[in-house]
């Protein structure tokens, strides 16, 4: 089946952009960035910038777009069956250009999981930013959700 990402989440102003490698079946159905509700990717967030949680899609994208983030994934096209990074084929990249033209600030991407940072950097749109791979907030990335959200509030922190 043919996956189509969907457009980014910013201000202009954003200075870190955060990304995946595309939606899964869930995601993709309910046209949502991280709609699964065992993904740890909002849950995070709202813990990292002490926000109140909410299943309310435009107050999670006002959450990215206020707190200078960016959200996009890697691949803008690709063919996959199911949810899984590792069926991914025929995989198009989503144009990061256009994005650093009207979000000139980024300095750093922060990469949702191994899949994401590996076709990132193979995208040839890092640049001179700073790359970090951070754990998968996936469930099928078994590391505790402590340990996540400790390591994605430390690297946001740092990077601010």
């Amino acid at each position: 089946m043919i996956c189509r990402s969907f457009d980014p989440v910013f201000a202009p102003e954003a200075e870190i952009l955060i990304v995946g490698s595309m939606p899964g079946a869930k995601s993709l159905a309910d046209a949502q960035y991280y709609a699964h509700p065992r993904n740890a990717f909002w849950p995070i967030l709202f813990d990292v910038f002490g926000v109140e949680p909410t299943a309310d899609y435009e107050a999670r994208k006002r959450l990215i777009r206020d707190h200078g983030l960016a959200l996009w994934d890697v691949a803008g096209v690709c063919e996959r069956e199911g949810s899984l990074d590792s069926n991914m084929r025929d995989i198009q990249f989503n144009d990061f250009s256009s994005l650093y033209e009207k979000c000139p600030h980024i300095h750093s991407v922060l990469c949702n999981g191994g899949t994401a940072h590996s076709l990132f950097l193979k995208s040839g749109y890092a640049g001179n930013r700073t790359v970090i791979r951070m754990p998968s907030t996936s469930p099928a990335y078994t590391m505790p959700y402590a340990e996540k959200c400790r390591i994605w509030k430390e690297t946001l922190q740092t990077l601010r």
